[in-house]
């Protein structure tokens, strides 16, 4: 196993909104706080699931510095700072910074379709506006480019903070090149919870984890015996998820994940549009099948 840094699970947190829309500063504490004690060894704040793209300025720097509030320094804080302008994702970086942020994720610039000579300039001048770690997040589905191997490599050599990459290409190949192609200190981290134990075999990392805002304790147990080698343990819990992970993504990601936290007392079923609530109610009925699964083996962590 490569000697990192950032390694286990990450929660990719949700943002509560309460029924007027405004972040629910209380529920999100009370989320770190179930994060924290049930052993996540880190948490997201401001990416995909946490609905980024609609919150303001404000409300964006508000959320991690809570964050980083509220973890108190008990768990590392990779706050989602990526934007589409390189100077956004710089002045959000150095706020990230400024307020205590452990490392940063930046996405890949979305809707411009950057060459991979403009990926590599992106990144490089967010890196280098900050003394704190930097994460790529390539996930083509959402942004429409791809930062290929041989870019993550270039980065990973030029830019010392640069320490790793949350890889949702879908692609194991991907994955696994990059693992070949760069440094034993440079991290390997699944964006998709149900290629987290392939990619852990294969010498990654671990997991920026969607489903594990509602079942982080089993999540964590189940990744942290495939890090120490126990594979047959760690296949046996997957199996039990493998089914929840697909419903995670029945509808757009954070749809199923906030509507099941909603359902345990965790926020509310409130959405900033042009998120909303399920289109198809028969996936609700789905997701809710998985979850009464879940609650069975008590894998669900409960606020009420």
């Amino acid at each position: 196993m490569r000697q990192t840094s950032f390694r286990g699970v990450f929660t990719a947190m949700i943002t509560p909104f309460t029924k007027k829309d405004n972040v629910d500063e209380e529920m999100l504490r009370q989320i770190i706080e179930a994060q924290i004690v049930s052993g996540v060894d880190g948490l997201v704040p401001c990416g995909t699931t946490g609905e980024s793209p609609t919150l303001s300025h404000d409300e964006h720097d508000r959320v991690i510095a809570l964050t980083v509030k509220y973890a108190n320094g008990r768990v590392p804080v990779i706050a989602g700072t990526g934007s589409n302008a390189t100077s956004e994702a710089v002045r959000l970086s150095r706020h990230a910074q400024a307020v205590g942020a452990d490392a940063v994720l930046l996405v890949n610039p979305y809707y411009n379709k950057p060459t991979q000579k403009g990926l590599y300039l992106h990144f490089k001048a967010i890196a280098d506006s900050v003394d704190i770690p930097c994460i790529l997040y390539n996930i083509k589905g959402r942004t429409a480019v791809n930062i290929e191997t041989e870019t993550v490599q270039a980065l990973s050599k030029a830019c010392p903070n640069i320490v790793g990459v949350k890889e949702a290409s879908g692609s194991l190949d991907q994955m696994k090149a990059v693992i070949a192609g760069t440094h034993d200190h440079f991290n390997v981290l699944s964006g998709d919870d149900n290629l987290s134990l392939d990619l852990i075999e294969a010498g990654g990392d671990g997991v920026i984890s969607v489903a594990s805002n509602i079942c982080p304790s089993y999540i964590s147990k189940m990744i942290h015996l495939s890090l120490d080698g126990k594979f047959a343990e760690a296949r046996a819990m997957e199996a039990n998820l493998s089914s929840f992970f697909q419903s995670c993504f029945l509808e757009t990601n954070p749809i199923p994940i906030k509507t099941a936290m909603a359902r345990y007392g965790w926020c509310e079923e409130s959405f900033r549009l042009p998120m909303c609530t399920f289109e198809h109610e028969e996936n609700r009925e789905k997701l809710y099948t998985e979850l009464d699964k879940l609650d069975k083996i008590g894998a669900l962590t409960r606020r009420y």
